[in-house]
């Protein structure tokens, strides 16, 4: 019987892999831990990311620089450690000339991994109030930090026109967006309204930006949301995909689908916008990859294999597409990269 269920399995999972008719020539590039936030070097040959994997001696996630092709042919392929190796970290991304990538890290703060919450019955975030965003050469030195304000600075991305950065810091007492010079100078808060404004990135044109953001309405839901930043903690289960200006004019809701849709990034025509969503699902724990138009219109389904599909992010060419899932993980918890031709 248990093998009967297996071989069921498996040749579901090639029929869910068949229907993502938009993903060709799938590869994956990492093989255990959990490996998330992929990010193409601007010459489409690298990816910074975060990974936690136990066999590169991990205890939290750290950032490393994968080169593609590399990974692409050599399953036991080890990237470049780039962050300090202490502390957490989280959200790099690389500078325009691909030489340096920035990223956030709690090493100032102290050399142990933050502990995280515990929290009984419900699924949290811990905003860690020594995260501050900084830039490392590929060798992983330590060339500056761009903040320094108290509290959590992190989910820093760069425009596709090399100008400017933006981040997601509670220096104003809530998790609005900022945007800064590449050299860390000018910051300013362009999002004002109650509740996490996050993961912010550039359209292609490098006029807009897309993010995801909770927005509390009743009492009840404020009152939550307010205590738990005060512990340094959000809960992501409801957010919705918005879109503004870099000053953060013209703000507009793209989704009103209920529950977490998250992980927003730009189609390369600029018109459309690739989201990770767990709307559809009856369990909550299903997330799945999703396209819709920037009218909010058109909304379609892109994964269909694994329970966990996150973090999209288009080739500066537009051709290629890599994001995380954990497809493939025979049964782990493991969440891997992978990386496919897109089709329009």
């Amino acid at each position: 019987m248990k093998q009967f269920f297996l071989f069921f399995t498996f040749l579901l999972s090639i029929n869910l892999v068949a229907q993502e008719t938009h993903l060709k020539n799938l590869k994956q590039l990492t093989y255990g831990g959990d490996n998330a936030e992929a990010y193409f070097s601007f010459d489409g040959k690298f990816l910074s990311f975060q990974s936690n994997n136990k066999a590169w001696g991990l205890n939290c996630d750290q950032i490393f620089n994968l080169d593609i092709d590399k990974a692409s042919l050599d399953t036991t392929y080890k990237p470049q450690l780039i962050s300090t190796g202490k502390g957490r970290t989280t959200c790099s991304y690389f500078l325009p000339d691909n030489n340096f990538i920035l990223y956030a890290s709690t090493h100032a703060g102290g050399d142990d991994c933050p502990e995280a919450p515990e929290v009984q019955g419900k699924y949290l975030w811990a905003v860690y109030n020594s995260y501050d965003i900084f830039v490392a050469d590929l060798k992983g030195k330590v060339v500056k930090q761009l903040t320094s304000t108290p509290g959590y600075d992190a989910e820093a991305t760069v425009s596709p026109k090399g100008d400017k950065i933006v981040f997601t810091s509670d220096r104003s007492g809530d998790l609005e967006l900022w945007t800064m010079n590449m050299d860390g100078t000018n910051q300013k808060q362009i999002t004002f309204g109650l509740g996490y404004d996050g993961g912010a990135f550039f359209s292609p044109d490098g006029k807009k930006l897309v993010f995801r953001a909770s927005r509390p309405q009743t009492n009840e839901e404020v009152k939550e949301y307010k205590e738990l930043l005060s512990k340094g903690l959000v809960a992501p289960s409801s957010m919705e995909i918005f879109v503004c200006d870099i000053d953060g004019s013209n703000l507009t809701q793209i989704t009103h689908l209920g529950k977490a849709n998250w992980a927003p990034f730009f189609h390369p025509s600029g018109k459309k916008i690739l989201f990770s969503s767990n709307h559809h699902s009856q369990r909550g724990y299903d997330f799945q990859l999703y396209i819709i138009n920037l009218d909010g219109t058109g909304l379609e389904q892109i994964t269909k294999a694994s329970i966990f599909n996150a973090f999209p992010m288009f080739s500066p060419d537009g051709k290629k597409l890599v994001f995380s899932s954990n497809r493939n993980n025979h049964g782990t918890r493991d969440t891997n990269l992978f990386i496919a031709d897109w089709v329009d």
